[in-house]
């Protein structure tokens, strides 16, 4: 998809945040405190990246993941703006900007944070998924209270 369409699809905050790497405000965004099962997608391709089960409140006003769905679904490069050595987490698919990487999540599953961005993501309740078209992901929630 051409910046043309991208911009006409998206808001303008998920154009910056997705094709700029800008940063959304923290605790002013749609799904830090969301904690309805579901998942989210990537708001320019619809790729899956997160589940609802890998996400966590750490605090920092944007939503935190353990993990992404699958490792392969997103790739990190070395961030070095702001006057800061971070590592940026990126969707494979759409190459679209999703936040960064930290090494300060729960020790418990591999001490990682994905700190992700909303305006990165599109969430789809569990009870929409089938409808959406993502019904084989229904399974990751079987057992869930």
């Amino acid at each position: 998809m051409d910046r043309d369409q991208l911009k006409k699809k998206l808001t303008p905050l998920q154009y910056e945040v997705t094709q700029n790497s800008a940063t959304e405000p923290p605790f002013h965004n749609d799904y830090w405190d969301n904690h309805e099962e579901g998942l989210y997608v990537d708001v320019v391709s619809g790729k899956p990246l997160f589940s609802s089960r890998e996400k966590y409140d750490s605090g920092c006003g944007w939503p935190s993941f353990t993990k992404p769905l699958e490792a392969e679904i997103i790739e990190e490069k070395v961030d070095r703006s702001h006057g800061m050595i971070r590592v940026e987490v990126r969707s494979k698919d759409s190459d679209s900007h999703l936040g960064h990487v930290f090494e300060d999540g729960p020790t418990a599953t591999g001490g990682l944070r994905y700190c992700i961005n909303s305006a990165a993501l599109r969430f789809i309740p569990k009870s929409d998924l089938e409808r959406e078209g993502y019904g084989r992901f229904l399974s990751l929630f079987e057992g869930a209270e």
